[in-house]
């Protein structure tokens, strides 16, 4: 692949097999509120992944007295594979969101279909598309969300830079944990996906902003009559081996070197040059900055049976890894990828945004029970026009 602003693409992180399909609460009952100080509103957004597509609708409750809507529940959908799969017959692909809108009708009473918005941005996945097959993915779907009872606001269907990834993510968490009041005691995002990894927080020191070696690591916003002057910064990293990766309407069969070396040792040094030097290591990763890591992070911890009450210092990551890694030498591995994975992780954290071993990362699938992601930060920006640049 080519190595262009992001760099390429690491692919075989392991994810659940099943759809995911639930409904959260967290407001007060709505019959209970005012309805002169306050109104229900909803919407929808669609997460294009490179292993699936998943569906947010959200139900805000918006009060006169305050800038920021309540986030009162989410339902949350998730389906396999992603869009790209698609890439060769992208009917396919407008049929998975057309079933997926059956889950928004069900959510969103039916007089307000015509007041929700539907959005979907797409990351990693069609980012690494030929732009022809990227861009009949979106006709199609474009066309699925013209002939639905919904509002479908410009450029409602999009690709997503891995930056705004990054950002949105941090808006969902940081709104999620209620610290946008306490700018000094936001929390940082780590996330990892099928394509792409994220990272972002709001540094403490000047100097971390001043040493970033482009414009792009900089990103600001405005909420509360305040700018957030964020570090983030998006990575896409070569592909690893696979026994069977499909991308863009390509199967590919990829195998282990039979001469070659196994064990967590040696697997660290192939990971580390594709790391090391290549991701920026921001001047400061203060140990009093929470970091909520999620995604692909916490997926593997819980495969790797290392999620103990949703706090995991680095150096978990490297125990875990050597201990599967070694196995390996052994025994065939109950996962095929859990050794390269695991290794990636620890080299990616340590060596290549310079986390010390003993940090404490927040590993979590939700955050006061809503989906970590980017997705509900995707749409505040919508709603409220944070001014991202």
């Amino acid at each position: 692949p080519s190595w262009n602003h992001h760099l390429t693409v690491v692919e075989g992180f392991g994810c659940p097999n099943d759809p995911r399909s639930y409904v959260v609460g967290g407001g007060l009952p709505l019959e209970g509120r005012p309805a002169n100080h306050s109104r229900i509103s909803y919407a929808v957004m669609f997460d294009a992944g490179s292993t699936g597509t998943r569906i947010h609708v959200y139900t805000f409750i918006q009060s006169e007295s305050v800038e920021l809507p309540v986030l009162d529940n989410e339902m949350f959908h998730s389906v396999k594979p992603g869009l790209s799969a698609y890439a060769d017959s992208p009917e396919m692909a407008g049929h998975t969101v057309r079933m997926l809108l059956k889950v928004a009708k069900k959510t969103v009473p039916h007089l307000e279909w015509k007041r929700t918005p539907v959005v979907l941005r797409a990351t990693a996945g069609l980012r690494l598309l030929p732009a022809e097959k990227a861009q009949a993915l979106l006709d199609q779907i474009q066309h699925v969300f013209d002939e639905s009872p919904f509002l479908v606001p410009d450029k409602s269907v999009s690709i997503m830079n891995g930056t705004n990834e990054g950002i949105l993510a941090w808006i969902s968490v940081n709104f999620l944990t209620g610290e946008y009041s306490k700018t000094k005691n936001t929390v940082g995002i780590l996330d990892l996906g099928g394509g792409s990894t994220q990272i972002t927080f709001l540094p403490k020191l000047r100097k971390t902003i001043e040493s970033v070696p482009a414009a792009d690591y900089v990103a600001r916003f405005d909420i509360f009559n305040t700018t957030f002057e964020l570090y983030t910064y998006s990575s896409c990293l070569p592909k690893k081996f696979r026994d069977e990766w499909s991308f863009g309407g390509l199967t590919y069969q990829v195998s282990g070197d039979s001469d070659g070396y196994t064990g967590y040792k040696t697997c660290y040094q192939e990971v580390l040059k594709v790391v090391k030097g290549i991701i920026h290591q921001p001047f400061e990763l203060e140990d009093n900055t929470v970091f909520y890591a999620f995604s692909y992070y916490y997926d593997r911890a819980v495969d790797a049976g290392g999620v103990q009450r949703g706090v995991l210092k680095v150096r978990d990551f490297k125990k875990r890894a050597k201990e599967v890694c070694n196995k390996m030498t052994k025994s065939p591995p109950a996962s095929s990828f859990l050794c390269m994975d695991l290794t990636y992780i620890t080299c990616l954290l340590k060596d290549g945004f310079g986390f010390k071993e003993t940090t404490v990362l927040q590993l979590t699938k939700k955050v006061n029970n809503v989906e970590s992601s980017w997705a509900l930060g995707a749409v505040l920006d919508h709603l409220h026009n944070l001014k991202i640049h």
